[in-house]
Order: C-alpha cells, then structure tokens, then sequence
C-alpha cells in the first residue's frame, strides 16, 4: 500500500469536492436569485420553530388512542401497555381503564393503526414536538394522549406543545 491508499487521501479529496461543489453551486443559486433571476433557487433553510415545514398528509407522528387491544399485541416494540376493565355498560365490553405508549421505544411504525378494528387510535396529530430529559416523561398516558388536538392545516399544533420536557408522567 501506498501513502495514498494508507490515508485514503483519493476518498477524502474526493468527498472534499463533492462537498464544495453543492455549496458553490447553491451559493451561485442564492446570488442568482437576489440579483433578480426569479427562477434560480437555492436551498432554503427553515428557521424551526418559527417557520414550519408542509407536512406530508401520510406522515405517522403521536397517536390518540381511546379503546384498542390489538394495538398492544401488534405492537414490535411492545411500547404499548393497556389495561383492561369492564364498562359500567353492559352493552359495551370493555374500556381501557389504564392506557401508556412509551415514546422512547416507539417505532412509529403504524401497526397498531392498521390493527385496531374501530380506528380508535390514529397517528395524525402532526405534533412532532415531544422531548424529556427523562425516561419516565416519555411515557404519554391516556389522558395525556386525549387532550392533544390535531395540528392545523399549517402545520403548527393546536395543543399546548411543545409539552414541557421535564414533565413527570
């Protein structure tokens, strides 16, 4: 092996390239435009949190669920722990008095939104916005998970997110 070879300086010069060249060319992009060529655009930055991207109508974020086993079964993360009790209706068979989705292990996946039966729990919220400086503020509760609203057309959320990270489960 050469010292070339040894120090993989064709790779390194060769991904050193590559990177300038998208940068010159999307700096030529950006000078182009502001000189007054409408159809010159470069990359665009989004300044998150105040600018929001379009989100695609199939993105999976937070799911809102309200009464599904199957979802826990499906589950590849087992990320899901329900528990089960009797309705006070005897028309109704069961109810979850106890539902937790530990975010920190999800997947996002989507499985449990093609199990349950009722469509009781779905994953288009648009909230994306969720951190904790714990494990425990990971874990969304039932409750936690029925007062989220669903974001806007624009993108931005309509609950209270995001969600505080230190927040306690």
């Amino acid at each position: 092996m050469n010292l070339g070879q040894r120090f993989y300086l064709r790779e390194v010069f060769s991904g050193l390239g590559l990177t300038a060249g998208h940068f010159f060319r999307n700096m030529g992009r950006h000078i182009a435009h502001s000189l007054g060529r409408r159809d010159a655009r470069g990359a665009v930055t989004i300044q998150y949190p105040d600018e929001r991207r379009r989100l695609a109508p199939r993105l999976r974020s937070l799911p809102r669920c309200v009464a599904c086993m199957m979802c826990e079964t499906v589950c590849p993360a087992r990320c899901i722990y329900i528990v089960a009790d009797e309705h006070p209706n005897p028309e109704i068979e069961k109810v979850p008095s106890r539902f937790d989705i530990d975010l920190g292990k999800c997947v996002f996946c989507g499985y449990c939104v093609e199990a349950c039966p009722e469509d009781a729990i779905r994953m288009d919220t648009g909230i994306l916005e969720f951190s904790s400086y714990s494990r425990g503020g990971m874990i969304y509760s039932k409750e936690a998970l029925l007062a989220l609203e669903p974001a806007g057309p624009d993108g931005r959320p309509t609950s209270p997110v995001p969600i505080p990270a230190d927040r306690r489960p």
